[in-house]
């Protein structure tokens, strides 16, 4: 953060501030949500496990990792992937 602040020419704080106000989250909030959707992404379409894209992500915890995808996504990887590719299924024969 001190570098990117740095760069930015503002304090630490006002980076902090200016981010929310532009995101609604905070920089760690928000590299976390990119994480875990760049994890959902290479489930569903690569069909990769779950604690494989824990790691490749930069989880170091496939728990901690569970445990944060479930409280952005409603539920457990695995389930939420096999959801999205019924969900994918069900409108890709009803069109």
């Amino acid at each position: 953060m001190d570098e990117l602040a740095a760069v930015a020419r503002m304090g630490v704080s006002t980076l902090h501030h200016q981010f929310r106000a532009l995101t609604a989250m905070s920089p760690l909030q928000y590299q976390k949500r990119l994480r875990l959707q760049t994890a959902r992404q290479r489930m569903l379409m690569d069909g990769i496990e779950a604690s494989t894209a824990a790691y490749e992500v930069g989880y170091e915890s496939v728990s901690q990792f569970t445990r944060e995808y479930s409280r952005v996504f409603g539920q457990p990887p695995m389930r939420d992937i096999k959801a999205l590719r019924n969900a994918s299924i069900v409108n890709t024969t009803a069109a």
